[in-house]
């Protein structure tokens, strides 16, 4: 349990059975009456926002939140499966869960899967992966600018802009915090 003065920035709680973070917190003390905590809080379930004013007697309970690495398996009818490697119990996210993750996702990677009470409702790859140019339009010689950039397709079906050097059939690195490029791979 945690009491209002004990909120902080990124914290996250309970209210009314749904997982909630701290995405802002100020502490108001009036010239008469008790102290004030005004915070702005994220539902962790569907992204929605909203402020709250809490008195210092409130008290929150601790939202049941961990974190397991699982190794994704397929889609199937807007699905992802995931498998967890020491149990081999599988659980599912649904495409608004998996966000902009899903543009980055191959075959057997691991990714750490959120769990709120046992229940799957997020997601975090790893900060890089390497993936396939599966469409690169042709560079010309002599169509060169300073810090010229091309679409290309990846194997998961983003297109990403990269430089005008990067070829079909060639590995690169995308940052999946940014979704930008970052380098060639070798072999």
């Amino acid at each position: 349990m945690y009491t209002a003065s004990e909120l902080k920035k990124g914290l996250r709680i309970k209210i009314d059975n749904d997982p909630y973070i701290l995405t802002e917190f100020n502490f108001v003390k009036p010239g008469k009456g008790q102290a004030l905590y005004r915070c702005k809080l994220k539902n962790m379930l569907n992204g929605n926002q909203f402020e709250r004013t809490f008195r210092s007697v409130d008290t929150f309970e601790t939202a049941d939140l961990h974190e397991k690495k699982m190794q994704y398996l397929y889609k199937e009818e807007g699905k992802y499966c995931f498998m967890d490697n020491e149990t081999y119990e599988q659980i599912y996210l649904t495409e608004e869960q998996m966000d902009d993750a899903k543009n980055f996702l191959i075959d057997n990677i691991e990714a750490e899967i959120l769990l709120f009470e046992d229940k799957a409702i997020g997601i975090s790859l790893p900060n890089f992966v390497d993936l396939t140019v599966t469409e690169a339009e042709p560079w010309a010689k002599g169509d060169t600018v300073s810090g010229a950039t091309k679409p290309v397709k990846l194997q998961t079906g983003y297109t990403i802009q990269v430089p005008t050097f990067v070829n079909e059939g060639e590995k690169i690195r995308v940052d999946t915090r940014t979704g930008e490029y970052m380098t060639r791979v070798k072999g």
